[in-house]
C-alpha cells in the first residue's frame, strides 16, 4: 500500500521536468521532500545534465544521510567523481535504454513541431531526409512518414536500413549523400559525428532547412549552413523544451525501476 512506502526522494532542481519527476513519485505513493531536507532522503533525484562545479555537489552530497543513493542524468566525469568524494553511489538513469527509447518520442514531436514552424510547405508529400536510424531517428522517420511525408533515412547498418525499408521507408548508405542531397529541401541529422560539411550543405538548394538533434558537438557544420543560405538549428534537450511533464514521468519511472532491481524499493 501508498502508505507502507518508507523510502524518501528529495528531488532537487526546480524545472518543469524535475517537478513532473516528484509529482510522479507523489503518485506512486512515495514521500517527496526537497533539498532542505536532504538529510532525511533514502534517495537523492538530481537534474539532467548533471555536470557543473564539483566542490558543491561534493559538499551537496556530503550533507545526505549514511546509505543514501543519488540518480542523475548524463552524468559528466567531474560529476562521478565528486559523488566519489563524498562516498555517494551516484547512477545514471539516461543511462537506461527504457529511458532512451521512451525520450525519443518527445524528441520526434518536438521535431516535427519545429518542421511545422520553419516550413513553408505541408510535410505531407515532402521529401524528407533523415541521418541516422536509432532510437530518435527511428522514432522521427516513422512518424513523418505516418504524416505523409516522402521519407529517406540514411543508415549506415545494412539492418537499420532494412528495419526502416520494412517500415515501408526509403533507405540508402551515408556514401550515397553526395548524389541524394540535391533531392531534399528539408534534413534531420541525429548522428553526433560529422555528416553535414560545406560540401554537403552546398549541395542542397538555398534555403533549405536543417535541424540537427545529435548531442554536441552535433553534426552540422552550423557556420557553413549560415554562410551558404542554409537555415540550421541545433536542437537539443527537446524533451524537456517540449514534453516536460512527460520527461518528468519518464524519468521517476526510471529510477523506479532501477531501484526495484536492486531490492531497495521499500
Amino acid at each position: 500500500m501508498a502508505n507502507e512506502r518508507k523510502t524518501v526522494f528529495a528531488v532537487l532542481g526546480a524545472d518543469a521536468r524535475q517537478r513532473a519527476a516528484a509529482d510522479r513519485l507523489r503518485q506512486r505513493g512515495w514521500q517527496v521532500v526537497g533539498g532542505e531536507r536532504l538529510a532525511a532522503a533514502d534517495v537523492i533525484l538530481l537534474p539532467m545534465p548533471l555536470g557543473g562545479e564539483s566542490e558543491s555537489l561534493t559538499r551537496l552530497l556530503a550533507g545526505a544521510k549514511p546509505g543514501a543513493v543519488a540518480f542523475g542524468g548524463r552524468v559528466s566525469p567531474a560529476a562521478a567523481q565528486a559523488a566519489a568524494q563524498a562516498g555517494m553511489p551516484l547512477r545514471d538513469y539516461l543511462a537506461r535504454e527504457e529511458l532512451a527509447v521512451l525520450n525519443a518520442i518527445p524528441t520526434a514531436e518536438g521535431c516535427i513541431a519545429l518542421l511545422l514552424q520553419n516550413r513553408t510547405r505541408t510535410l505531407w508529400h515532402s521529401p524528407v531526409l533523415v541521418l541516422g536510424y536509432g532510437r530518435c531517428g527511428a522514432a522521427l522517420a516513422v512518424r513523418l512518414a505516418a504524416l505523409g511525408a516522402r521519407v529517406t533515412v540514411a543508415a549506415r547498418s545494412p539492418g537499420q536500413r532494412a528495419q526502416a525499408e520494412s517500415r515501408g521507408l526509403n533507405a540508402c548508405g551515408p556514401e550515397e549523400l553526395t548524389y541524394r542531397l540535391p533531392g531534399f529541401e528539408t534534413v534531420v541529422n541525429t548522428i553526433p559525428a560529422p555528416m553535414l560539411g560545406r560540401r554537403e550543405l552546398a549541395a542542397l538548394a538555398p534555403g533549405s532547412l536543417v535541424i540537427d538533434l545529435a548531442s554536441l558537438p552535433g553534426g552540422v557544420d552550423l557556420e557553413a549552413a549560415e554562410e551558404l543560405g542554409i537555415r540550421a538549428i541545433r536542437a537539443l534537450s527537446l524533451p524537456a523544451r517540449c514534453a516536460p511533464v512527460t520527461a518528468g514521468e519518464f524519468v521517476a519511472d526510471t529510477v523506479l525501476a532501477m531501484l526495484c532491481e536492486e531490492g531497495l524499493c521499500v
